[in-house]
């Protein structure tokens, strides 16, 4: 299934909107005013999943909550060369082009989502394109929270 996530501009904190591929507002997705903290929501504004930045960590690492437990903890790995991310809790990996914001997620040797980035769009747009049967929040919080780490990374 392919969903679109596309960031809201003017607005006090972190605010996207996802949508499917026919164009439906699925979830949204509001932060804290000052904080690294993100609530992904249902269009009934159920809180779906919530990724903060967990403090005094270095490299920087991101957790997603879902029923107030980390299910899983996204940071960056050192290397000189290019960018990589671990994550904790899941079995997945990422691998791809993180400045470009093209890259894939994987458990093993098979892709579980692939995400592109869209440009010349006002704040910040993403295509998902994640596989049936994957849970489709936990790769909607990965990318906002890669996201979320890309931009830390950068002020």
């Amino acid at each position: 299934m392919i969903f679109y996530i596309k960031q809201k501009i003017l607005t006090f904190g972190d605010k996207f909107s996802i949508y499917d591929e026919a164009g439906n507002e699925v979830y949204y997705v509001e932060g804290e005013i000052f904080t690294k903290r993100l609530h992904i929501y249902d269009s009934n504004r159920l809180e779906l999943a919530f990724i903060r930045q967990r403090l005094f960590s270095l490299p920087l690492k991101f957790e997603i909550l879902q029923d107030g437990d980390v299910v899983a903890a996204i940071s960056r790995k050192f290397s000189i060369l290019r960018q990589n991310y671990k994550v904790e809790g899941l079995g997945w990996s990422v691998s791809g082009d993180f400045t470009g914001h093209c890259y894939d997620i994987n458990t093993g040797d098979s892709c579980v989502a692939r995400i592109s980035k869209a440009w010349f769009t006002l704040g910040d747009a993403y295509q998902i394109d994640i596989q049936s049967g994957v849970d489709e929040i936990l790769v909607l919080a990965m990318v906002l929270a890669i996201d979320a780490e890309i931009d830390a990374s950068s002020n």
